[in-house]
């Protein structure tokens, strides 16, 4: 049997029946597949972001003349250097919470104050011994406010 190059096969025909068929359903899928996705997706909030931990404390403490803040860190080389290495320290310590992290430091003098919240008092020794540790460091001020026993 020869074939005339001006028209489908019946074959071809077939197929492409097939194809037009099978349209419909394919697209009741997709979109099907599509509304269950965007139904799963959360809402965007439009609630403001939560205050960090230690927001009450900050606020606390800047009505507290007699303790001490980030305005009263020595801005000698030696005390700033000091700082930074007691929170690299603090920092680079992946066992403390996200609190423990942000805790305040300040140096003067090799004289290290840690201030702020932590979750419990292990994480409250564990802060005070890495900032002991610092070179340059000669005592630390621990007055870090533990939130649980520790556990």
């Amino acid at each position: 049997m020869t074939h005339d190059k001006t028209g489908p096969t019946l074959e071809e025909e077939n197929t492409m029946s097939n194809l037009q068929h099978s349209r419909p359903w394919l697209l009741a899928v997709l979109l099907a597949a599509s509304a269950g996705a965007y139904a799963a997706t959360p809402p965007a909030s439009t609630s403001p972001p939560a205050d960090p931990a230690n927001t009450g404390v900050n606020k606390r403490d800047a009505h507290d003349n007699g303790t001490p803040t980030a305005d009263n860190q020595s801005n000698k080389q030696p005390d700033i250097r000091t700082a930074a290495d007691v929170r690299k320290a603090i920092v680079d310590d992946k066992s403390l919470s996200v609190e423990a992290h942000n805790v305040k430091v300040l140096a003067s003098g090799g004289v290290v104050t840690l201030r702020g919240p932590v979750n419990n008092t292990d994480e409250k020794k564990r802060i005070e011994q890495l900032a002991k540790n610092v070179p340059g460091v000669t005592s630390v001020k621990n007055e870090l406010e533990s939130e649980a026993k520790s556990q």
